[in-house]
């Protein structure tokens, strides 16, 4: 599964709001240098699905605002 993620960093707080059933907007209160901001999302991406932080990967957009991230199964 992958999910287009909109990214606003140093936000007044961590917000995740669902555009449609495969892009959200996050807002992270992190800033956007030495991957600070990318942990921050990742963290409130699995607190939203529910699932670990090891089963998110950012495939593409380490370094923008929109991000693509890739959802990949539990092999447990």
């Amino acid at each position: 599964m992958f999910l287009t993620i909109h990214v606003k960093p140093h936000a007044r707080k961590n917000t995740v709001e669902w555009i449609d059933e495969d892009t959200l907007k996050i807002s992270v209160t992190a800033a956007p240098e030495q991957g600070k901001a990318n942990k921050a999302v990742i963290e409130l991406l699995a607190q939203e699905l529910k699932i670990a932080k090891s089963q998110i990967k950012v495939v593409r957009g380490l370094t923008t605002k929109i991000k693509q991230i890739k959802i990949v199964k539990n092999t447990n």
